[in-house]
Formats: structure tokens, C-alpha cells, sequence
């Protein structure tokens, strides 16, 4: 079991950056991955890290605004975002897989099984 509570979000103007952090506890060493959902549309990958931080894998909406990264000695796991937009309002949730494989960044949504409760991020234009 993996038990995850993001934190981090908030009200911010188009152009500005937030950072997300999503706290592990349980069985920690699993690929993490961010997703997003805004109202009326499907649920997003937008980031994935690996357990042990050497492979990433971005959504195309996010590449080179979104950074994600982690610090497993604090089981934490981090998405920084810069130059936002108001399409990024949805509210984002860290997400973790069942299997362990230490350097996979899975981007299969089917692969996480263990989910935040999501934090709101709201991107004023």
C-alpha cells in the first residue's frame, strides 16, 4: 500500500509558477506520476519520475514548463511549474504504481493504483 497527500496548490496569475509536492508513505520505491483534470475533460498524465529519479517522462502540454523530481530520503516527490497558463487550471494528483521497477516512468495511466486526494491549481488569466 502507498498512501499520498499533495500539497502545493493555489490561485495564480497566467505566467507565474507553483510548485506541487505530493508526500509518500507506505511502500515509497514506486515510479510517481502527476495527472491532471480539469472540468469536462478527461484525466491527464503529466509527468511520471521513476523510483530511483533517472528517467522522466513529460506530456507534450507541459514540456519544458513542468519539472518533476523527487527526494526519496524525505519521500517526496516534487512538480515544479513555471509559466503557467490558464489551460493548466485543473486540479493535479500525484499517483503511484503497485509494480516495482525501479527505472520505468510509466506513462500507462492503468498503472497507477494509488492516488492522492488532488490539490486545485487555478491559473488567472
Amino acid at each position: 500500500q502507498v498512501q499520498l497527500v499533495e500539497s502545493g496548490g493555489g490561485l495564480v496569475q497566467t505566467g507565474g509558477s507553483l510548485r506541487l509536492s505530493c508526500a509518500a508513505s507506505g511502500r515509497t520505491s514506486r515510479t510517481v506520476g502527476w495527472f491532471r483534470q480539469a472540468p469536462g475533460k478527461e484525466r491527464e498524465l503529466i509527468a511520471a519520475i521513476s523510483w530511483n529519479g533517472g528517467s522522466t517522462n513529460y506530456g507534450d502540454s507541459v514540456k519544458g514548463r513542468f519539472t518533476i523530481a523527487r527526494d526519496n530520503a524525505k519521500n517526496m516527490v516534487y512538480l515544479q511549474m513555471n509559466s503557467l497558463k490558464a489551460e493548466d487550471t485543473a486540479v493535479y494528483y500525484c499517483a503511484a504504481t503497485a509494480a516495482f521497477r525501479p527505472s520505468v516512468a510509466s506513462i500507462r495511466a492503468d498503472d497507477y493504483n494509488y492516488w492522492g486526494q488532488g490539490t486545485q491549481v487555478t491559473v488567472s488569466s
